[in-house]
């Protein structure tokens, strides 16, 4: 045997390691790759699943305060039509002192100026639920019209008062309530603002 036939057996030899070693290391990485499939996993998650991530829905923003037919000087302004109050005192800045939603009874005041001309701290509203910081504004076709808030943090109005519970009222006994209900935490601000004669606005 030559050596040139040596030194080939040897360079083919070196080669078919060389080739077995690199197979090995190529099969080891794929192992790898499906052991543990994370980063790609994670790529995706950055990508459209982040961007799905839910958002807070947005605050209703109260409607701006109408700049005529409002009155002036000291006032609480009602909206039959949004059904906001706005606590107006000409002596701040800003002059509205509070903005906040309430819900009527069955039936609105009409629009007009009227004063506060009774309040009550506490009572029981025709739907039997306690309330508090009860403030009457006006008396029409033997409806009673005031904002309170009830006691457990409701701010729906109250319903209609059963035929039998309103004999001494008429309007009542006809399913007519008045009370504009409001939450716990306004009905405190509208009571600290509204003393008796205090003048309410209503509009349409």
């Amino acid at each position: 045997m030559g050596p040139g036939v040596v030194v080939t057996g040897l360079t083919l030899g070196a080669l078919a390691v060389v080739s077995l070693l690199a197979f090995q290391a190529n099969g080891a990485q794929d192992r790898a790759v499906a052991a543990n499939p994370t980063t790609s996993t994670a790529a995706t998650s950055s990508g459209p699943a982040a961007s799905a991530t839910p958002t807070a829905t947005p605050t209703p923003t109260a409607p701006t305060l109408p700049t005529a037919g409002t009155g002036t000087g000291l006032r609480v302004v009602y909206s039959v039509s949004t059904h906001y109050v706005w606590l107006i005192d000409p002596k701040k800045t800003p002059q509205v002192v509070a903005t906040f939603p309430v819900t009527p009874g069955t039936v609105e005041p009409a629009p007009g100026s009227y004063p506060v001309y009774s309040r009550t701290p506490s009572g029981t509203g025709t739907d039997g639920k306690q309330i508090e910081h009860v403030v009457r504004f006006a008396q029409q076709n033997g409806v009673v019209f005031g904002f309170s808030a009830a006691v457990d943090g409701g701010a729906g109005a109250p319903p209609a008062p059963a035929p039998t519970a309103a004999a001494s009222s008429p309007a009542a006994s006809a399913g007519k309530t008045g009370g504009i209900r409001s939450s716990r935490a306004d009905g405190q601000l509208l009571w600290d603002f509204a003393p008796k004669d205090t003048k309410v606005v209503v509009i349409p």
